[in-house]
């Protein structure tokens, strides 16, 4: 639950938790939205950034964010990857009684996400990493050692590009519309020179810049898609990744999980 801002778990009950959500401030009186989450989740999203010191070309910590994403991606779900002694990829994963199913990866990854079957689902996560360039991970067409360790390790792995990052900065920061202004507000107010007064960070964001950059995304979410190219598996599109990620949300979790 780490991406998400303005909220708190009110209640834990074990194998779920209770989150509020707040959705608007004014004066002594908001509303909030209440969710019963579980622990186990069917799918997680990691985003590396590494930065770049002053005076050189690439981030020093480029290859240990590449091991920490690939150790969280190659041991949080059921489904593992092999590879085969023809060079292909394979996918084992451990059934209740002990037997082990394998066969080539990405066809038993379709199959799993398309069961029903509790014992299939129980333990499984589809991972998906986030990359971008900012002359550490080079492009998405010419893929350093590093970024050919994250391809191999997540389920998918997306490259947010320049041109992505550019329209980002062009319609938030620089010349948003009105009802995005407060984003810009907080991103300015956050990067004085001064320390003690960020409102615009991945720990913490200000609610009105907040709902500001969730209407924007979700206003935009075509032109968001096209922010990203697909790595791996090279096959696909952004589009199967959605749907994979719907069919997923549409099961019946509290029986999987119970």
């Amino acid at each position: 639950m780490n991406g998400y801002r303005n909220s708190c778990t009110i209640c834990d009950l074990g194998e779920v938790f209770l989150n509020a959500y707040l959705d608007d401030l004014a004066e002594e009186k908001g509303h909030f939205t209440v969710m019963s989450l579980s622990r186990l989740p069917y799918a997680i999203v990691e985003c590396k950034r590494v930065g770049v010191e002053e005076g050189m070309k690439k981030g020093p910590q480029t290859i240990e964010k590449a091991k920490q994403g690939a150790y969280v991606a190659r041991s949080v779900s059921s489904l593992q990857k092999v590879r085969l002694s023809n060079g292909g990829l394979g996918g084992f994963i451990q059934m209740k009684d002990g037997s082990i199913r394998c066969r080539d990866y990405y066809s038993m990854l379709a199959d799993i996400i398309a069961s029903d079957d509790p014992e299939l689902l129980s333990q499984f996560i589809l991972t998906i990493g986030v990359v971008s360039n900012h002359g550490n991970w080079f492009t998405s067409e010419n893929h350093n050692k590093e970024m050919k360790v994250l391809a191999h390790s997540y389920d998918w792995l997306l490259f947010l590009t320049d041109a992505g990052i550019a329209q980002f900065i062009e319609e938030l920061l620089l010349h948003p519309k009105p009802q995005y202004e407060a984003a810009r507000k907080a991103f300015i107010a956050s990067y004085t020179g001064k320390k003690g007064r960020n409102r615009f960070t991945k720990v913490k964001i200000a609610l009105d810049a907040d709902t500001a950059l969730k209407s924007y995304f979700s206003t935009n979410k075509e032109a968001v898609g096209r922010w990203f190219n697909v790595i791996a598996p090279g096959t696909k599109t952004l589009k199967v990744l959605t749907e994979e990620l719907d069919i997923l949300a549409s099961k019946k979790w509290q029986e999987i999980h119970p």
